[in-house]
């Protein structure tokens, strides 16, 4: 399967947002959603229903913000989900909306200057119609680049993260079935080796389901990492050493892949209590969600890159730490 109808409506569904204004938007979304859309996204937007609601909440807000805004995806691709026995379509992308920051949008102190907010989108797409969206947007990065860092240090680095090294990542097109289906496996052979304790053991776990060179392109907060040791030193230790007691995982709601691209999101992936130290955070007495989106690239049987989104805003709020509230409460 092509999927060439599917992704048809989403590619028209993007263009006609990126024309739209923040009057005319809630009408450009009920041309090719559905009634009853239901729309997931980062805090503080969280679940919304309808095209309205989608509009008042983000798209109106957020294109008030922006002059000329352009939607610039690095990944585009298309699949049935895994998680349902293979039976719902999905298209999915990942990229940057980039424009003028004019305006201040929840509380971030416009610059005049360009910015760039990462995005991961999951679009069901049924009768012609997108039913369900999950849309995952990196919140800290943008206000990073507005010059409102909200964290302490990152162990990672902080880049505006290009897309893939091969460039392939657009899948306008039909792609070999035989290479999706390779890409999940590689997927499904990383996830169910997961929970390795020991540095080394650990260390050569991953080489079996990554190359050596891998890059793990992290969200803000976290930053990006490049080789399996520098993944383990500057993520996966810290990850590991402040959030595994209690540490639960919920599952996801979409897995796909295409091509040699791939990924999945959760409504929430994991519940993990803070035991002290993450994200700069005291250690907190509950448990909280991380809703987290993986995208990646596959070479050769193995994972090659991946790009993360986590609602770190959302998991912070549920620790006690609305960042936003906080950084609107320092400007006065």
């Amino acid at each position: 399967m092509d999927y060439a109808a599917e992704k048809a409506v989403v590619r028209a569904h993007h263009a006609d947002i990126m024309a739209a204004g923040p009057q005319s938007v809630a009408d450009v979304l009920a041309e090719r959603t559905s009634p009853d859309w239901h729309w997931r996204g980062m805090h503080p937007f969280h679940e919304q229903v309808g095209h309205r609601s989608v509009a008042e909440s983000f798209w109106a807000p957020f294109l008030a913000s922006m002059s000329r805004l352009q939607n610039r995806p690095d990944i585009f691709m298309a699949g049935r989900n895994e998680i349902d026995g293979f039976s719902s379509v999905w298209v999915t992308s990942m990229g940057h909306f980039m424009g003028l920051f004019d305006q201040p949008f929840l509380g971030i102190a416009p610059t005049g200057r360009i910015a760039m907010l990462r995005y991961a989108e999951f679009n069901r797409v049924e009768n012609g119609r997108i039913a369900e969206t999950a849309m995952f947007f990196d919140i800290p990065h943008f206000m990073m680049q507005a010059g409102q860092n909200p964290f302490p240090p990152q162990t990672g680095a902080h880049l505006v993260q290009p897309g893939p090294a091969t460039h392939e990542g657009l899948m306008y097109g039909p792609q070999d079935p035989a290479r999706g289906t390779e890409t999940l496996r590689a997927i499904n052979a990383m996830l169910n080796g997961m929970g390795q304790k020991s540095e080394e053991s650990y260390a050569a776990h991953l080489a079996h389901t990554w190359h050596d060179d891998m890059i793990w392109w992290g969200p803000a907060g976290i930053g990006a990492t490049y080789t399996i040791p520098r993944y383990i030193e500057q993520h996966a230790i810290p990850f590991r050493d402040a959030l595994n007691e209690g540490y639960r995982f919920n599952g996801h709601l979409c897995r796909i892949a295409e091509g040699d691209f791939g990924g999945f999101f959760g409504w929430a992936n994991l519940t993990v209590r803070n035991s002290g130290g993450y994200l700069g955070m005291t250690a907190g007495p509950d448990a909280a969600d991380m809703r987290v989106v993986d995208i990646y690239r596959a070479q050769d049987g193995k994972l090659a890159e991946n790009w993360i989104f986590i609602d770190l805003l959302h998991y912070l709020n549920m620790q006690g730490l609305d960042v936003l509230e906080r950084m609107r409460s320092l400007r006065h």
